[in-house]
């Protein structure tokens, strides 16, 4: 998906630069504000679950690149074959979605798949609501993803699929969890392969 109306592209513009510095400056500057997040305890002090706490999260890592950093989607899209909701139940979409319980492991990935399809931001979605979905275990179930240990098209395609059929995306999911909950290796490998999952792999975070 092409990425438009941002401040960071209107600058490299500026300086001639190419859209792949973009793509490289994106990931450089949203990998070290994702490790602050954690660094300065700020996961910690979301209400887990939110959709409020989601749009902080995507907030806090696009505010210097997206203009539209933390705001819903004004335009409808798609993925493939695939409808994200329509913009004109979003709102009641995300409504909803704060509703869902998310006391037992089942419930916390019925509630991600859902928010995955509601799609609320025009760029983003997936590296924020993976910072979401791990804050909603860490309070709910004491546990965290170890992303590292998630294979790439594994988690792709089961999350293709969950709007289906969710029961691929909970066993992949369910292979990965860990107790290490504090741990900032476990975190930090897991921002760099949830960004692998989009294409980036320019930048470790840990080095940031």
């Amino acid at each position: 998906m092409a990425i438009s109306y941002n401040k960071l592209w209107d600058l490299l513009i500026d300086k001639g630069m190419k859209k792949t510095d973009l793509a490289a400056a994106e990931e450089r500057i949203s990998k070290k504000k994702a490790a602050e997040l954690f660094e300065h305890g700020m996961l910690d002090s979301l209400e887990a679950g939110t959709f409020e706490s989601l749009k902080a999260i995507h907030k806090y890592l696009f505010e210097d690149i997206y203009d539209f950093a933390g705001e819903l989607r004004t335009v409808n899209i798609a993925k493939g074959n695939f409808r994200f909701v329509s913009l004109m139940y979003l709102e009641a979409a995300l409504a909803n979605i704060d509703k869902m319980p998310q006391s037992t492991f089942d419930e916390i990935v019925e509630k991600y798949v859902e928010m995955n399809i509601a799609h609320p931001f025009r760029e983003g979605n997936g590296r924020s609501t993976r910072i979401w979905l791990d804050c909603i275990f860490k309070k709910e179930i004491g546990k965290v993803v170890d992303w590292s240990k998630v294979d790439k098209e594994d988690y792709l395609l089961a999350m293709e699929r969950s709007p289906i059929k969710d029961i691929e995306i909970k066993h992949v999911l369910s292979l990965a969890l860990t107790e290490m909950v504090d741990s900032s290796e476990i975190y930090m490998k897991g921002i760099d392969h949830s960004y692998y999952y989009e294409g980036y792999k320019t930048f470790k975070t840990g080095e940031l």
